[in-house]
């Protein structure tokens, strides 16, 4: 099968604001000689390598540009994707969308996704020391190593748990300039998502009426009439009410997969 059609579910994108959405409000507090509260500031957050904000705090090591970059901060970068051969699962299996079928009768589905692991990297770039190990220690307990997040990637299709794994920590200090004159800390967690990449959205005509022909003739291929005609329909009363009372229901043709309805099974001998 030639990969030919467009799509596009966003689905990596969603992955890389997840990712961001955990740690965009962590905080950090200084206090004075005395232990008094002095500053409180959030930790901002932006998707860059480390590289890119640690060129423009070179620019500036003494922070006096008011357009500086101000420490503590953060930033993310997706490094890598790998194929995860343990969660796979039957290609041929349907998730159907809870979206209403069209005029035509037909409903969406999309086949199980592909897993993937996705290779996170977060660094904590700090002036002092005591920054990033308030930062980090916001982190840690939430990882056992596991944070696990419920997640909708496909509208119309349940929502599934993305798992988000803490691998490493590491931490090193960068000296510019004068070895007394310019310190900054920097501390890369690598992070490990259990991520799934789903295909594109398809469509198949939904069954609604199913009739079946019974025999109990044991010889094969004798021509024998048929003893129990059986159907099973859908049944819902004009009240989008559930019945299995054949009589009561609307025809099946009216009932679309997203009202009220069961099984109506009827057997004639």
């Amino acid at each position: 099968m030639a990969i030919a059609n467009y799509f596009y579910n966003q689905t990596t994108r969603k992955y890389v604001a997840l990712f961001g959405t955990y740690f965009n409000q962590l905080t950090i507090e200084r206090t004075g000689v005395q232990g008094e509260d002095i500053q409180s500031m959030i930790v901002p957050i932006s998707y860059a390598p480390f590289q890119k904000i640690l060129a423009r705090i070179i620019q500036d090591p003494e922070f006096k540009k008011k357009t500086s970059l101000q420490l503590p901060r953060m930033s993310f970068e997706m490094v890598g994707m790998t194929y995860d051969p343990e969660r796979k699962t039957s290609p041929l299996g349907k998730l159907k969308r809870s979206i209403p079928s069209d005029q035509t009768g037909n409903r969406d589905f999309v086949y199980t996704g592909t897993p993937y692991n996705i290779e996170f990297s977060l660094y904590v770039m700090t002036k002092y020391a005591e920054d990033g190990s308030k930062i980090i220690e916001q982190i840690l307990p939430f990882f056992n190593p596991e944070l696990t997040n419920t997640v909708r990637l496909i509208d119309g299709v349940s929502a599934i748990d993305i798992p988000l794994i803490l691998n490493s920590v590491n931490t090193e200090e960068l000296y510019e300039g004068q070895f007394e004159e310019r310190q900054t800390h920097i501390s890369t967690l690598n992070f490990t998502m259990k991520a799934w990449f789903f295909g594109p959205t398809k469509s198949k005509r939904v069954i609604k009426f199913v009739d079946v022909n019974l025999t109990t003739a044991d010889d094969e291929g004798a021509n024998t009439a048929f003893q129990i005609n059986q159907t099973t329909q859908p049944g819902s009363t004009a009240n989008n009410e559930p019945t299995t009372d054949i009589t009561q229901t609307i025809d099946y043709s009216l009932i679309d997969f997203g009202d009220n309805w069961d099984f109506i099974q009827v057997i004639t001998e």
